[in-house]
């Protein structure tokens, strides 16, 4: 089951690094009027990258993992998973510096690419700042993630599984939203003004927090999946133990 999980989640954190990189309009895909947000002096709309998709699946897993493997297991996971997307990253950029054949560059010019190489060296060779911005907020997200997991759980035991799991989310999240684009984007090449940070970071908040609320009800159908699969003794023994790490 832990391979599983892990497998699951770690995949899960590597195809979010690589998607990332596409900036999708929430209200055109969801086919609604704009929504014209005004923070901190700054005005936009709903645009995320396409990453945000999956991050909250990732959190998820998180504390479904939490509750069964304790902090111990997330904290292997999370720290495996940045060696495997640095490690992904590595041979995206070694892929991006092979020698193109000449006939495959324009093979999508019919398409609307006209060089094939360049749309791929941009879509797999981010920026070192995102990478590290990504890889940080990922990482620091995680362990507070599992802090705080653990923190309400010690006081709530078995009870209130959708609180540890929400306010550990949420906090883990704020960190993620705003680490990533301070990098990022802030002391990053881009320079981004404080005011814009504040504001862009808010409104990526607003939809992690809404969409992690949306996804209780998987933490417990998965839940509730893992321990008829387990078996009630087996299921509650794994749970004692990670309770007491």
């Amino acid at each position: 089951m832990f391979l599983v999980l892990g497998g699951f989640f770690i995949a899960n954190a590597i195809i979010a690094e690589f998607i990332g990189v596409k900036i999708f309009a929430l209200e055109d895909t969801l086919g609604v009027d704009p929504f014209a947000w005004n923070l901190f002096g700054q005005t936009g709309s709903l645009n995320f990258t396409a990453g945000t998709l999956l991050w909250p699946i990732v959190f998820v897993m998180t504390d479904v993992i939490n509750e069964f493997y304790g902090r111990r297991g997330v904290r292997f996971l999370s720290w495996l998973a940045v060696a495997l997307i640095a490690y992904a990253f590595l041979f995206a950029y070694a892929a991006i510096a092979l020698a193109p054949a000449g006939w495959w560059v324009g093979a999508a010019r019919d398409q609307g690419v006209p060089d094939l190489q360049a749309a791929y060296a941009y879509v797999f060779g981010q920026g070192l700042w995102t990478i590290a911005g990504s890889i940080t907020a990922f990482l620091v997200g995680q362990l507070i993630d599992v802090r705080v997991f653990h923190a309400i759980r010690t006081r709530t035991g078995e009870r209130h599984i959708w609180l540890r799991a929400t306010v550990s989310t949420f906090v883990s999240q704020f960190i993620d939203s705003f680490v990533v684009l301070y990098i990022a984007f802030v002391i990053g090449p881009q320079r981004w003004s404080t005011n814009l940070w504040l504001a862009v970071g808010s409104v990526n908040y607003a939809y992690k927090v809404a969409a992690a609320i949306a996804l209780i009800p998987l933490i417990y159908l998965l839940r509730r999946g893992i321990d008829r699969w387990l078996g009630r003794d087996l299921a509650e023994s794994l749970k004692r133990e990670a309770a007491t790490g």
